[in-house]
């Protein structure tokens, strides 16, 4: 079945209260003018980013049924787009899907959520640290804070990369992997409380980098906010420079946009008050070739 609006299998978790996952994918899209097919991988009362107690539901068996369904209804995508997988089975479930489903055309992006802060969360199982990386190999694109990329790349206990050549080496050897484009968040900056995002296109053969301004404040869900606008902007045609710039800035919005109620920080960003940014012309480039 082929449609006029592009499509985008979004495979990722779906959080009843507050923010992320699915919540926050499916608006983004839908502002860009793409149309979200969900495949949910789990449902949860709340995210899992300050709460405690919640509901966590394994959609493991009910991934299966949906896909099945979608191969009977001969479904296309212009991308596939994979975040939270709620068990290790699912990691190849996801492998199986993007070879099944994959044309020449569709862009392949994989957030491989597995931690942040030095850590792995507490709801990732033995093992899903070696089957993201056997998933971030089917992917153009990947998008990993800089905790997930040292996992990925067995370099946890280490420190983060502390010099511009180091963080280059890290981009690269993650693209080894499989991955055309690599985007590393989170990246430390010389700056005590600075942070950058640095990408890498092998194809290119460039490395570009996008400041990101300091706010004192953690908001659960950025993450899928900032790979949702990087998925949308890549299939609207930006540039990678580009669509690092859209993420950065809208992430950046929606932070200080809420930050400035003084709101809950577990309780996620006021997504909904910085939706129609999306659709205006990025007001500044403040990307830099490294």
């Amino acid at each position: 079945m082929h449609s006029v609006i592009q499509r985008v299998a979004a495979i990722h978790d779906l959080s009843g209260f507050g923010g992320g996952s699915l919540s926050a994918v499916i608006p983004i899209m839908s502002a860009m003018g793409i149309q979200v097919c969900s495949l949910p991988t789990a449902i949860l009362s709340t995210h899992t980013g300050g709460f405690t107690d919640f509901h966590f539901r394994d959609l493991t068996d009910d991934m299966r049924l949906i896909i099945t369904h979608w191969r009977r209804l001969s479904l296309s995508f212009a991308a596939i787009y994979s975040g939270f997988l709620g068990s290790v089975e699912q990691i190849g479930i996801v492998r199986d899907f993007i070879r099944d489903f994959r044309n020449p055309d569709t862009l392949v992006i994989v957030d491989p959520v597995l931690g942040d802060d030095g850590k792995l969360y507490d709801t990732m199982a033995e093992g899903m640290v070696a089957g993201m990386r056997s998933l971030v190999a089917s992917a153009d694109v990947i998008t990993p804070n800089i905790t997930e990329a040292g996992l990925l790349l067995g370099e946890s206990s280490l420190p983060a990369p502390s010099d511009t050549d180091e963080i280059k080496a890290w981009t690269r050897a993650l693209s080894n992997l499989g991955p055309r484009c690599v985007i590393i968040t989170s990246v430390p900056e010389d700056s005590v409380r600075g942070t950058s995002v640095v990408a890498y296109d092998r194809e290119a053969g460039r490395y570009w980098k996008v400041a990101c301004p300091y706010i004192p404040a953690c908001y659960p869900g950025t993450g899928d906010i900032f790979a949702s606008v990087i998925c949308g902007s890549l299939l609207q045609g930006d540039s990678l420079p580009l669509s690092l710039d859209r993420a950065v800035q809208f992430v950046s919005m929606a932070i200080r946009t809420t930050f400035g109620h003084n709101f809950p920080e577990r309780e996620g960003v006021f997504l909904e008050r910085v939706l129609p940014s999306l659709n205006a012309p990025v007001s500044m480039s403040s990307f830099e070739l490294i």
